[in-house]
């Protein structure tokens, strides 16, 4: 296995609605950001990889038009993913194993704030059996508490614990779109919005842009000081039926984490990708995480989430921790689907 490392990452503010600005205008600065924090230009990449959602953007290959963002020259090698731009950091790490590249320029956007992302999440879903009910993501995410809830394993309580936490982390993250000092009876105090769930057990409806730059170990080494290593990654999904698995833990980060070699060696930190609060303790349970592991210190999914980013946010906010020398081995996760059925594991370690 070739070695990959992180080399730069770049994000926009989380924000409910990027007035006057389209995916262009939003993406620019930060490619150009991520290209400066790795300290390469356009021309040092040999592939250029986005994720995003057409759904959102209301056109058939809406992405095609994000690409004025790159430019047309250099010529360089393009691909696209209709997922969460971690996919596209996961098509690109396997490119750089596969010889053909040594490095990937990755990036994701969305303005979610153009239609209803709950509703149009559930394009998602079975196209036979569920997608014409139109179950939207709130609802789904209700039914996955309220039967963690029936475990008997949590209470909702340990829901607003993970709120509490995710806004004080963001205080520390200027792009995070909610912060603050907020109490578990404070929020337990707040209506219901798809019982059990709150709004804010609910990840916020944020536009945005997120971009990062990858490279094969020789280029890493010439580039950088202390590069940020890909040691482990692993997808892996579950049956698509919601009703043919069970949605109180998940089996496929279990199996991810395994292979990526999570249990391998102490774990200081995890950047988990749960856009509900019940999921952040679904996802610590499947990863194994001991007590003393960070989780989310940037906030996390609860304090801003940048659909088609969120997953790559989660890679390169772990890997901005180990850059600056605050951990030296963390967790990254993404994942995709109803009720955590896509997920993706990986090591991220800067010795």
């Amino acid at each position: 296995m070739r070695d990959v490392a992180i080399m730069g990452y770049a994000q926009s503010p989380q924000v409910r609605e990027a007035r006057g600005l389209n995916e262009v205008e939003m993406l620019m600065p930060v490619l150009q950001a991520a290209l400066a924090d790795a300290h390469m230009t356009l021309a040092d990449i040999d592939f250029v990889c986005s994720g995003s959602c057409d759904y959102i953007a209301g056109g058939a290959f809406s992405f095609v038009g994000a690409l004025d963002a790159v430019g047309a020259t250099p010529c360089m090698q393009e691909s696209h993913v209709e997922m969460d731009a971690a996919w596209a950091l996961y098509e690109s790490w396997l490119k750089i194993q596969s010889g053909h590249i040594r490095t990937a320029l990755i990036y994701g956007f969305a303005k979610a704030s153009n239609g209803s992302l709950p509703d149009i999440l559930s394009q998602q879903l079975d196209p036979y059996y569920l997608a014409p009910l139109w179950p939207d993501s709130i609802s789904l995410a209700a039914l996955q508490a309220n039967l963690l809830l029936q475990t008997g394993r949590y209470a909702q309580r340990d829901f607003a614990e993970v709120v509490v936490d995710s806004r004080r982390h963001a205080l520390a993250n200027p792009n995070a779109q909610l912060k603050g000092e907020v109490t578990v009876e404070a929020l337990l105090a707040e209506p219901m919005l798809a019982p059990p769930l709150r709004k804010h057990d609910c990840c916020p409806i944020s536009d945005g842009a997120s971009a990062m730059v990858i490279a094969a170990g020789e280029v890493a080494q010439s580039l950088a000081d202390r590069p940020v290593y890909i040691r482990g990654i692993d997808h892996r999904m579950e049956v698509h039926q919601l009703g043919q698995r069970d949605l109180t833990t998940s089996v496929s980060t279990r199996q991810a984490a395994d292979r990526a070699g999570v249990g391998e060696d102490k774990i200081e930190l995890a950047e988990l990708y749960a856009p509900f609060s019940p999921q952040t303790l679904i996802l610590q349970e499947s990863l194994g995480l001991r007590p003393d592991v960070v989780v989310n210190p940037s906030g996390g999914p609860l304090a801003g989430h940048i659909f088609m980013c969120a997953g790559l946010d989660r890679f390169g906010e772990a890997a901005r921790r180990i850059r600056a020398g605050t951990a030296d081995r963390a967790v990254a996760h993404a994942t995709s689907g109803p009720c955590l059925q896509h997920n993706m594991v990986a090591v991220l370690e800067g010795k």
